[in-house]
């Protein structure tokens, strides 16, 4: 999919790249910033643009700017970023076609909830798509989702290395990422347009591991009826991800690593080798070096895969990236299921962050998938949580009888904002900008929870 067209025409002219630094951020998109009317117009006519984005300081021409953009593109949503802000310039520019003013004082903080009211106004091609990253992959790169300390050493290692041609060792536990790693690393290298090919080496018998990553000639044993490709040559102009290198048996290990170094493989039965261009990704979940030291993975093999080693951090170890994962995966399986459910409560995120999380991110989502479909309440709580993990969270320092006031608390406060929105929109008629004012809430905070308590505007609109 294109990325999102943003267009930011500045008035005065220094003040809209930061802006468009600020946006690059948030998600990959094509920024441009114009410095005049007539330039901005000229790239209005030249193309088609997903948001436009006006910033002001000169009192006077406010709404005249506002307009002739809007003349210019109707169906443009755009925003106003004012330095001089005031209710009367905030009208003029909303009546001349904006769909959003804003305070220039605000907006890094409220960036993101801009982005959201102007994708949600959009009638572009792909803008729900759009819309539907930037609300739902927040602190993202890539697959992945987090901003621990720990997370953003990972994707720097990843930016630096992926357009290179080195070979790269991902170490870390199950669940806690290795193929997304790799996939990210294939995504943003020069070798993006070729294959893409997992190896989970556990999985394969030894019998057959040989001919499933070298391939084999007809008739070179029982069974080979025919030539075939092995997943080697398969992986030619791309990347071969082998996961779980370390179940790999020695004698496998020293043809793999003559690959390596040659850049060649024979096929069983063949006398010939054929060249490949492969950049290898490799992954283990086992100590590698406890396995140096048994004679279990050969040293030569070891230092050729490390030439560059990303170390996947442990759930546990991510803080805060926990509540940001599960609140993430909660609204999948909410959209997934079609349950109207608003999340998970204030409870269940305090059992999650005590939890110790030995199967990582991988067992982190299924929990709370879990919880999304046993839940017969408006949030899910500790109640629709596995025994086991809670028991764990407990003794990990959560008081059992703090969890209880936090569950009634939870229960109160989501039974108190579904009854106040629905009191809300009944009042307005279902018009989100209306009721935001008459809440005092920015529309990008309403609409999110609108979406949580899972609250169909239309139906306000009906009633009328």
């Amino acid at each position: 999919m294109q990325q999102p067209r943003i267009l930011i025409v500045d008035s005065v002219g220094a003040s809209g790249l930061p802006y468009a630094r600020l946006l690059a951020r948030l998600q990959p998109m094509e920024v441009r910033v114009e410095a005049s009317l007539p330039d901005a117009l000229e790239s209005l006519a030249g193309g088609s643009w997903d948001l436009g984005i006006l910033t002001l300081r000169a009192r006077e021409t406010a709404a005249l700017l506002c307009s002739t953009i809007h003349k210019s593109d109707p169906q443009l949503p755009m925003a106003v970023i004012d330095f001089h802000p005031s209710e009367e310039r905030a009208r003029g520019c909303l009546q001349a076609g904006a769909g959003d003013y804003l305070d220039s004082a605000r907006v890094d903080s409220d960036l993101e909830d801009l982005l959201v009211r102007l994708l949600s106004a959009s009638r572009r091609k792909g803008a729900e798509e759009v819309l539907r990253r930037v609300v739902e992959r927040p602190y993202s790169f890539d697959d992945f989702l987090g901003e621990s300390p720990a997370m953003k050493q990972v994707y720097a290692i990843i930016d630096r290395v992926a357009m290179s041609s080195v070979d790269v060792l991902v170490t870390g536990d199950t669940g806690t990422g290795k193929e997304l790693v790799a996939r990210s690393l294939h995504r943003r290298s020069r070798r993006a347009a070729g294959p893409f090919v997992p190896v989970d080496c556990g999985a394969i018998p030894d019998a057959l591991l040989e001919s499933e990553l070298f391939g084999h000639e007809r008739g070179a044993f029982t069974g080979a009826d025919a030539r075939r490709m092995g997943l080697v040559e398969c992986a030619d102009g791309g990347t071969l991800f082998l996961d779980e290198i370390g179940e790999l048996p020695l004698p496998l290990q020293a043809k793999l690593l003559r690959m390596l170094q040659e850049r060649r493989v024979r096929r069983v039965g063949a006398r010939q080798e054929n060249t490949v261009d492969v950049r290898v990704v490799a992954a283990t979940s086992r100590a590698i070096e406890q396995m140096l030291a048994r004679g279990d993975f050969r040293r030569d093999l070891y230092y050729r895969i490390n030439v560059v080693r990303i170390d996947l951090p442990l759930l546990r170890d991510r803080g805060d990236d926990i509540g940001l994962l599960a609140e993430y995966f909660s609204n999948r399986a909410v959209q997934e299921m079609g349950r109207k459910v608003g999340g998970l409560s204030t409870d269940a995120y305090q059992v999650l962050k005590n939890y110790h999380w030995p199967g990582n991110v991988r067992e982190l989502h299924n929990v709370v998938r879990r919880a999304i479909a046993m839940t017969q309440s408006t949030m899910a709580g500790v109640d629709d949580l596995p025994d086991d993990v809670v028991a764990a969270a407990g003794r990990a320092g959560a008081d059992a009888g703090s969890v209880g006031f936090f569950a009634q608390r939870a229960e109160q406060i989501a039974r108190f904002e579904r009854q106040y929105l629905h009191d809300l929109l009944t009042r307005h008629l279902g018009d989100v900008s209306a009721a935001a004012r008459d809440a005092r809430l920015p529309r990008g905070t309403l609409y999110r929870l609108i979406k949580g308590h899972a609250l169909d505007v239309a139906t306000f609109r009906r009633e009328t």
